[in-house]
């Protein structure tokens, strides 16, 4: 008979057991993005890039042809990371970039988080190769996005029947939080939470300026 023990499951991410990849949030990707509201989609890749940087997870922020055709990433994104530089490609599979990977080798994590354009080639590539060389894979559906619903989600569905974990924007924010007890981020995430979680900020807005509550009390 199994015992129960309060401690988090292997599966659940935290600061320190991933790395971020964020792919082409670019304006020429984002031109033909139908599957998801554009508004929602850079909303979205500004929550996790603030959870993101603000929990100190390694990132690599990644371009295709920013220069010459796609265009320069989110300032969302930009901004939250405080200028790091972007590695530029010609490859639509990140994983078959060598700067990309010299940085994927130099942070030394197993567990790679990924949200991007298009889901279904610039997701499913570094995806599909990750995993075959043994890596865990998790995805953030609603931070992906592809030339229509039907090609996002056979996309989903093609990652996950190979073993990728999907989740989504304010799961990735709350999974790093996770306990409200942990003060010294408490603030932080409430913060972006309120600034970008949609109807679960405005409640939280809702129930400080009104109540002076807080979660976990």
């Amino acid at each position: 008979m199994a015992t129960a023990t309060p401690t988090p499951g292997r599966g659940l991410i935290d600061p320190a057991n991933h790395m971020l990849i964020l792919i082409d949030f670019q304006s020429q990707m984002s031109f033909a993005t139908r599957s998801i509201d554009a508004v929602a989609l850079r909303n979205n890749a500004a929550l996790i890039s603030q959870a993101a940087a603000g929990f100190q997870v390694p990132a690599i922020l990644t371009t295709v042809a920013e220069k010459s055709f796609s265009g320069p990433m989110f300032s969302e994104i930009t901004e939250a990371f405080g200028g790091q530089a972007m590695l530029d490609r010609t490859s639509m599979n990140t994983w078959e970039d060598a700067a990309v990977i010299a940085r994927v080798n130099e942070i030394g994590r197993s567990r790679i988080v990924l949200a991007g354009l298009w889901t279904g080639v610039c997701i499913v590539g570094p995806a599909l190769s990750a995993l075959e060389q043994g890596f865990e894979v998790y995805v953030i559906a609603d931070a992906c996005g592809d030339v229509s619903e039907e090609a996002h989600e056979r996309a989903m569905q093609r990652m996950i029947q190979a073993g990728a974990r999907p989740m989504t924007s304010l799961q990735y924010l709350l999974e790093l939080q996770r306990d409200w007890a942990r003060g010294e981020t408490y603030e932080m995430t409430t913060g972006i939470a309120k600034k970008f979680g949609g109807a679960y900020g405005l409640g939280i807005i809702y129930a400080k300026s009104m109540f002076g509550v807080s979660e976990g009390h």
